[in-house]
């Protein structure tokens, strides 16, 4: 497979199959780091506990510029891997290719997670590692919530056990506070022609016990 890389960190190209030309972003490779920055919906653990870094998404393009096999080659294995692959994902369409162009071209780019003005100067690096350790026993506890409410629907749970579920979610941090803020960013991606992300976040909100999502749902998820 040909490797391209495409540092974001002074907007350089480096080829390693040096004959081809390369797949142009639009207006320009160097109006890439610009798009992802103003796409980015930082994500709500990895905000919560200052984590920040760098996530490598590779993927290929076809003739017409259709992003296909996108995937993480390099992540922490949070929330920052999933928008970091959602942000490559927009760019679908968004590439000029040229004549002699490679489907089989593998191209990577880092997108940059980094935290301003979230008081993250005075969290240490031990505090952070551990966070991101904890981020999958996290997961766990969330399916739980969502299984026991996606089984609600269909009446094949036993709602004695639903205050033990509430309170989960309260340890969770499942409130309204959270579920008004993942709405926000469910209508921001819906605005960025990402159908599949903001459908991700609103079926989320609806596994998780709340309403507030229902209408959205009905409207854009089919």
């Amino acid at each position: 497979m040909i490797l391209l890389v495409v540092k974001l960190i002074g907007v350089s190209i480096l080829a390693l199959f040096i004959n081809q030309e390369q797949p142009v972003f639009d207006n320009g490779n160097e109006s890439l780091t610009q798009y992802l920055a103003s796409n980015m919906i930082y994500p709500t653990y990895a905000k919560q506990n200052c984590i920040q870094g760098t996530i490598k998404v590779s993927f290929q393009l076809n003739t017409q510029g259709v992003l296909f096999n996108a995937k993480i080659v390099k992540g922490l294995g949070i929330d920052l891997d999933d928008e970091a692959l959602r942000l490559i994902k927009l760019t679908n369409h968004k590439w000029s290719i040229p004549k002699n162009h490679k489907e089989n071209t593998e191209i990577i780019i880092p997108v940059v997670f980094s935290l301003e003005n979230y008081d993250c100067e005075n969290i240490s690096k031990r505090e952070i590692n551990k966070a991101v350790d904890l981020y999958q026993t996290r997961q766990a506890l969330e399916d739980v919530v969502t299984n026991y409410y996606k089984k609600k629907v269909s009446g094949a749970v036993n709602t004695k056990n639903e205050q033990q579920i509430i309170q989960l979610k309260a340890d969770l941090g499942f409130d309204e506070e959270l579920v008004l803020e993942k709405l926000e960013e469910a209508k921001k991606m819906l605005k960025q022609g990402d159908k599949e992300g903001a459908c991700k976040t609103l079926m989320f909100i609806r596994n998780i016990g709340f309403s507030n999502a229902d209408d959205l749902i009905a409207e854009n998820c089919k």
